[in-house]
């Protein structure tokens, strides 16, 4: 079974690298682009019987910082 984990920032934390593509885009002339968020996927091959519980206790122990850091998992 494979699992899908999407870490972003959360809204509000300012995303420098996010920021630093809307510029680049910008200067390559795409100019309908307003703003940037950039995140992580995490791709996890799972063991039979790895619960969905599993995965969210990966994620609060060490896939994301829950600070300034929310996730998505995909079963």
């Amino acid at each position: 079974m494979k699992a899908k984990v999407t870490v972003m920032l959360k809204s509000g934390v300012l995303d420098p690298q996010g920021e630093a593509v809307r510029h680049a885009l910008g200067a390559l002339g795409f100019d309908g682009v307003d703003g940037v968020r950039q995140g992580k996927l995490i791709e996890l091959d799972l063991a039979d019987g790895t619960t969905q519980a599993d995965v969210t206790a990966m994620c609060e122990k060490l896939l994301a910082n829950t600070v300034i850091e929310s996730y998505t998992i995909e079963m």
